[in-house]
């Protein structure tokens, strides 16, 4: 049994480049996917946030519409009030990464709100990192990816082949125009190797101990890639 930090967003909302605040959270299939896979394997899951907040789902991950029908709605409704996991997360700031066997982001638009620079987040993917243990991030959590640059902009994660939420899919689900930044864009200047399949469809890239999904739809196939690593 191998066991699995989850990294999640603590944010709520998301500020747009008008000041709005749009209401956010972790999007549900990357969390619920991951942990299914991650948990029918026998592996244990512990969730952490920055400050240990309690995360919140977006609400609109499980309308049906975009969790796939009303079917997998329920089902990932049903996951996420099942997973006592997520009602008791441990602080980033408390984590011991020599505890856990691999590392987990799944996104949601929140990690662009605090993950993105958030510097507990960012050390503990520089170790992560550095551990040579699996290290998974999907979606939008590649944006925790921008924390983890030192006061001279360097990160270690320079050059490495990624994937992340695409342009084309943030203009999709209508935010593309309202964003004070774009994933894709902030992933090339960090810069990264970034490239990136069709929208919506699944779409990993393995480079070395870092694993990285496009979108919700590569979450599940992330996890179990991870999974095959890890046994």
């Amino acid at each position: 049994m191998a066991k699995i930090l989850c990294v999640l967003t603590g944010a709520s909302y998301w500020t747009l480049k008008d000041g709005h605040r749009h209401p956010t959270g972790y999007w549900a299939e990357e969390f619920v996917a991951p942990y299914s896979v991650f948990t029918d394997a026998g592996h244990e899951v512990t969730v952490a946030t920055p400050r240990g907040v309690v995360p919140v789902v977006d609400t609109m991950s499980l309308e049906p519409r975009m969790a796939g029908g009303e079917e997998n709605a329920l089902r990932e409704e049903a996951v996420i009030e099942s997973a006592d996991e997520l009602r008791h997360p441990i602080s980033l700031r408390e984590v011991r990464l020599e505890d856990y066997d691999a590392v987990y982001y799944p996104g949601g638009h929140g990690p662009m709100e605090d993950l993105s620079a958030d510097p507990d987040s960012g050390t503990l993917l520089r170790k992560a990192l550095a551990s040579g243990n699996p290290l998974g991030i999907v979606c939008h959590a590649p944006a925790a990816l921008l924390a983890t640059r030192d006061a001279n902009g360097n990160t270690p994660f320079a050059n490495y082949r990624v994937t992340g939420f695409c342009n084309e899919e943030e203009a999709g689900v209508g935010f593309a125009d309202k964003a004070k930044w774009l994933l894709e864009d902030e992933l090339k200047k960090l810069p990264t190797q970034y490239s990136r399949g069709p929208a919506w469809e699944p779409y990993t890239v393995v480079d070395r101990n870092l694993f990285t999904g496009q979108n919700p739809a590569s979450s599940g196939p992330l996890a179990k890639e991870l999974v095959k690593v890890l046994s």
